[in-house]
């Protein structure tokens, strides 16, 4: 699991104490900071693990708009000297038994400077002591636009050598995930936008790895489970009325794996309170039965949370 932060969210305000609250059963857990300025990374990383994350990731890949405005994410690619400064700090911040991560992706753009920008960040970085480095195949200019360079990720693991690349892009099934090890050689892969609406993802994806047959789309029922405990947490999390709001944007995702996709999102999308929630999942998914596969559905679009 990983959670994204801003480090200037990090205090004392009790919504956001919950929004790094770590359960017991979710570790391992990794918590990514993203900043412009590095004087902000090391009390926020320190915070990071005094909460009890198990890692800290560092986002230098959010291609979003106004991430960049700001001078955050994916502008750093453009800034290597501030962008290994801040992994430094991070590194010297955190006690040596925490691991630090950062994600990339593969440049600003495909100039030659966008290019040389990336190995000196990406070698910087494992230098400077990063764990393991996750690489997406697109550039920030690229956004979610055209398919994910999958022979960059295989370029940078043969650089890479034994140091560890994890790979990022266009996952959005069990199959992918695969093909992604095999054609490309890296560590392990990256599930972002794929996992959005469908955390079995990585269940069906773990059973391939095993060697196993993939197991089939959760049924109803199973949905059913999750997405109460979903709004649960986001209610206890939130509070009501805003865990309405912001559940929708998650809601459209699973209904892909509905076998009335369409009507159950159009459900979900007019959900303002629990009752409503309650009655969609009353509706649709009372009587049990097979579910969906939605790898077919690819969602160009996605907001920095979801930018491997």
């Amino acid at each position: 699991m990983l959670l994204d932060t801003f480090v200037t969210v990090i205090g004392s305000d009790r919504r956001n104490l919950a929004r790094v609250a770590v359960a017991d059963e979710e570790h391992p857990v990794g918590g990514q900071l993203m900043g412009a300025n590095p004087d902000d990374f090391p009390p926020a990383a320190r915070r990071l693990v005094a909460a009890g994350f198990d890692v800290i990731d560092i986002n230098f890949g959010c291609p979003v708009k106004k991430v960049l405005g700001r001078c955050r994410g994916g502008y750093l690619l453009g800034q290597p000297e501030t962008a290994l400064e801040i992994v430094a700090r991070v590194r010297d911040a955190v006690p040596p038994h925490v691991p630090v991560t950062l994600k990339m992706r593969r440049g600003l753009d495909d100039s030659p400077e966008s290019a040389d920008n990336f190995w000196a960040i990406f070698d910087g970085a494992f230098a400077r002591g990063a764990a393991a480095i996750t690489v997406h195949g697109r550039t920030v200019r690229q956004k979610y636009v055209g398919p994910s360079s999958w022979e960059f990720l295989a370029a940078v693991k043969r650089h890479a050598g034994t140091r560890v690349v994890i790979g990022s892009g266009d996952l959005f099934s069990p199959q992918a995930c695969v093909a992604m090890l095999r054609e490309t050689g890296v560590d392990g892969v990256s599930v972002a936008r794929g996992a959005i609406g469908n955390p079995w993802i990585f269940s069906r994806t773990l059973a391939l790895v095993r060697g196993e047959p993939e197991p089939p789309p959760p049924t109803l029922h199973e949905q059913r489970d999750v997405l109460r405990e979903h709004f649960r947490l986001a209610v206890e999390l939130h509070g009501e009325d805003r865990a309405g709001r912001s559940m929708r944007k998650f809601a459209i995702k699973y209904a892909r794996l509905h076998p009335e996709p369409i009507a159950v999102r159009d459900a979900f999308v007019a959900v303002k309170v629990n009752a409503d929630w309650q009655a969609v999942l009353e509706r649709f998914y009372s009587v049990d039965g097979p579910g969906r596969d939605p790898s077919a559905d690819v969602d160009e679009t996605a907001d920095c949370a979801e930018s491997a």
